[in-house]
């Protein structure tokens, strides 16, 4: 589903280029369960933007399910996130104003489906997720834990082929952080292939696989 080849990622900050990433070699199978991790200024972030087409490389191959990101237009990169890829963050981004409700149906408004599918799709994953009863609730109303699921189910309404989380448990509570692991290993399980960024070994244990990054370049991999 996911080959990267020579990937490397330079930003030019004028003064000075920062190589984020060194020649990346990645294969990603359909239905894997990942974790990339690594310290601080390791090339994490920056791996995920490429995978999740939010940014390009510098030089390399990247082939996101049969078509060769690097060539494609900002358009067609807009296209492919809303159609393949679902994106949960640390820190949630959720509109502080709209309901659960709103924050899910966002994605399907803005791909053009018509009321009445948009309302049967959100409410089936707001229940999914354990937010039946919490629909209407903004999220100042509703705890880390809640607010996360609140993302997830914002993830996977557009049936994306991939979900990418960064540190999506980084703002939680360790009994939460167990509830929202639980939710992704049950994504997985029903055919989701998940790739998750993350610093912390008790995240990492959840996974099958493991990509170790160090300085830009990946150190190894290991199967669990």
């Amino acid at each position: 589903m996911i080959d990267m080849e020579g990937i490397t990622r330079v930003y030019d900050t004028g003064k000075i280029q920062v190589e984020a990433l060194r020649g990346i070699d990645l294969t990603i199978q359909e239905g894997e369960f990942i974790a990339i991790m690594g310290p601080s200024g390791s090339g994490k972030s920056t791996l995920m933007h490429l995978i999740g087409c939010l940014d390009t490389p510098t030089a390399g191959r990247y082939t996101l399910d049969g078509e060769k990101v690097e060539t494609l237009t900002d358009n067609q990169l807009a296209e492919i996130r809303n159609r393949k890829v679902g994106f949960v963050f640390q820190s949630f981004n959720l509109m502080p104003y709209a309901t659960a409700y709103e924050n899910v149906e966002l994605p399907l408004i803005f791909a053009g489906i018509p009321g009445a599918g948009r309302k049967q799709r959100v409410t089936s994953l707001l229940a999914r997720v354990g937010l039946a009863d919490r629909m209407d609730h903004k999220p100042g109303e509703l705890s880390g834990g809640q607010q996360q699921r609140v993302a997830i189910a914002r993830s996977l309404v557009n049936q994306p082929r991939i979900i990418l989380a960064d540190e999506p448990t980084g703002n939680l509570d360790s009994a939460s952080g167990e509830e929202i692991m639980s939710l992704f290993m049950e994504l997985w399980q029903q055919g989701n292939t998940i790739i998750m960024i993350t610093h912390d070994p008790n995240i990492s244990d959840w996974c099958n696989k493991i990509v170790h990054l160090k300085d830009g370049l990946i150190e190894n991999g290991e199967m669990h």
